[in-house]
């Protein structure tokens, strides 16, 4: 294997990274405060965070339509709202109906049938929903969080060092031509590790379990970041917005994020229904 020249990783441009540090330093501390509150100010923070990737979502791909946004915003409020009112099933069947209308209103005005005018509803509506319902479980939800927040900040962490230092063969050059394989592995590696020094500390039976779904959630993560990379170069920009110095727009910062947030509320929603906190951590 060979070794990474050191004075070519101290030649690299590694500019954002102060900006990107400064950002994070800021926002972490707010995003943990809020998870270890939980109740309203975690829905809040649910329903505030979809609303924001509504706002960049239409701005992209439905060029900033008053209408589009109201039905991407009021998915984005049932998503947060509606499980702890009425539960997961109706807030599901409220973002299926908003999408059905949205989609409805793109041929109306004679819009081209696409990917990116069909799922943005879901897109901004299940992670509010995923969110909440994880966070609901009063035992386990805010441990769930906050497993899955450093598990995806792992995978992003070590994805773009493992990239930058190691380099390699490109994931998907046609979509996001910086992603390497070495990324990918990295992110796993990453996602594991600390993966299992939080169950090591919170769940201690499911160690090796835990580590083993990290790992895969670590992909779907990559696999959410490509995902928004292909609608910033379907729509020919370079973020999504520009609300977060050195990451750009929330979306830019989440993709990762709520790809993995509903994916881990279906696995421990399928377990263990309205505990689904449990059902992710206990294996």
């Amino acid at each position: 294997m060979k070794v990474p020249d050191l004075s070519a990783i101290r030649a690299m441009n590694w500019g954002d990274l102060g900006v990107r540090a400064g950002s994070a330093a800021v926002l972490v501390p707010v995003v943990l405060l809020d998870v270890w509150a939980g109740g309203v100010w975690f829905t809040v923070f649910a329903a505030l965070l979809g609303v924001l990737m509504a706002h960049e979502w239409v701005g992209l791909a439905h060029r900033g339509n008053s209408a589009q946004f109201a039905l991407h915003a009021a998915a984005a409020l049932c998503g947060a709202l509606l499980p702890g009112e009425t539960g997961v099933m109706t807030a599901l069947f409220a973002v299926a109906v908003l999408t059905g209308l949205s989609v409805g209103l793109s041929r109306w005005w004679g819009a081209d049938p696409t990917l990116w005018n069909a799922v943005g509803v879901a897109y901004v509506g299940l992670p509010p929903l995923a969110l909440v319902t994880l966070r609901a479980d009063v035992q386990w939800g805010a441990v769930a969080i906050l497993w899955i927040l450093f598990i995806v900040w792992a995978a992003d962490t070590f994805a773009y060092f493992a990239g930058r230092i190691i380099g390699g063969p490109k994931l998907a050059p046609a979509i996001s031509p910086k992603k390497t394989w070495a990324g990918l592995f990295g992110a796993m590696v990453g996602s594991a590790l600390l993966s299992g020094l939080i169950a090591w500390w919170a769940v201690p039976g499911s160690i090796l379990a835990l580590m083993l779904l990290a790992a895969i959630l670590a992909v779907v993560e990559q696999g959410g970041d490509l995902f928004e990379s292909s609608l910033k170069r379907h729509f020919g920009v370079k973020d999504s917005g520009d609300l977060i110095p050195g990451h750009g727009g929330a979306i830019d910062r989440v993709d990762g994020l709520v790809a993995v947030a509903v994916a881990a509320a279906i696995i421990g929603f399928l377990r263990a229904g309205p505990l689904a906190a449990q059902g992710l951590l206990h294996w």
